[in-house]
């Protein structure tokens, strides 16, 4: 079976639409993949059959304009890529990455899945033209998104830099039972032992160089009672994170937020090149980052494939 014939079998699994649609869409992650640019006329180049070019430039306009994508429907197929076992709680990464075209500010808060060094892109959002950091309503709104399409049992814990922080946004997350490791900045105002507030910084002076610690008991922070963990980074600042329970694993899990800055160089300079494409229309954006979603899912999933049967010559 050819590997457009395959991916055209997996989409059909996931995704109500007809042959033509699925072909094109087949095309379109393996040209992708090819190409490694999102620029529409190279990416025509590399699809297959008798077709002139300008003809396939057509068929990417037309889908990126005239199509109604089900996004949820992308989610679950991008998840089912990646094989993780049914019921499987799986840890969250959110986070932005922007980028400016012209005079328009294009922002994309992204919620994805940490997998093997990397994250998954389950949801996002185009920040168009709103510039600095996401809102809290923007959080809520693609959070609540996963919890409809997956619930919050497959939620193992959210982690997030510091941007993603708030007394609403933690009252939210603590209404859902979701659990979070997030980054807090140096001057949170956190309840020391005796109650009273102080820059987070002051509770960890005495810290030596690579050195953690828990505070002892939750503090008052944002409203709500949480456990803070300071580490003494080699620069000499300070990665503080704040988390409303088991402290003892929380910096194991936040360490594996990087995996979404490598998603998100994988789909920018370092692989895709998503910010070089002339594109600032919302819609038409948010389907360009659908075909990117599964490509780089089709791409690492195929990547493991590899590197397992690498694996089992060896042996």
């Amino acid at each position: 079976m050819s590997d457009h014939a395959q991916l055209k079998s997996i989409l059909k699994t996931h995704l109500a639409w007809h042959g033509a649609r699925l072909s094109f869409l087949s095309s379109a992650v393996l040209a992708l993949l090819v190409v490694r640019t999102v620029s529409l006329p190279q990416l025509a180049l590399a699809f297959p059959g008798p077709a002139a070019v300008a003809s396939h430039i057509k068929r990417l306009k037309r889908f990126l304009d005239d199509y109604t994508v089900n996004f949820d429907a992308i989610a679950r197929l991008v998840l089912a890529l990646i094989g993780l076992p049914a019921g499987t709680p799986f840890i969250l990464t959110l986070d932005r990455t922007n980028w400016k075209f012209g005079s328009v500010a294009i922002n994309i808060l992204t919620l994805g899945v940490v997998w093997r060094g990397t994250a998954i892109p389950l949801f996002w959002s185009l920040l168009v033209n709103q510039g600095g950091n996401s809102s809290t309503q923007d959080r809520i709104d693609i959070l609540q998104r996963f919890l409809d399409v997956f619930g919050a049992d497959r939620i193992d814990c959210l982690v997030a830099d510091r941007e993603f922080v708030g007394k609403a946004w933690f009252a939210y997350l603590r209404t859902q039972h979701i659990r979070f490791r997030i980054r807090i900045k140096a001057d949170s105002r956190v309840a020391t032992a005796r109650g009273k507030l102080a820059p987070a910084t002051n509770l960890f002076r005495s810290l030596p160089i690579d050195y953690y610690q828990i505070l002892s008991g939750p503090r008052r922070l944002w409203g709500q009672d949480l456990y803070i963990i300071g580490l003494r980074l080699p620069d000499g600042k300070y990665l503080l994170l704040a988390t409303p329970d088991t402290p003892e694993t929380a910096l194991d899990d936040y360490r594996q937020r990087w995996g979404i800055e490598t998603l998100f160089g994988s789909l920018k300079t370092r692989g895709f090149q998503f910010e070089a494409t002339h594109m600032t229309d919302p819609e038409r954006l948010k389907k360009l980052v659908a075909i990117l979603a599964i490509a780089f899912t089709w791409a690492c999933r195929m990547g493991q494939w590899l590197n397992d049967t690498v694996k089992a010559l060896r042996y």
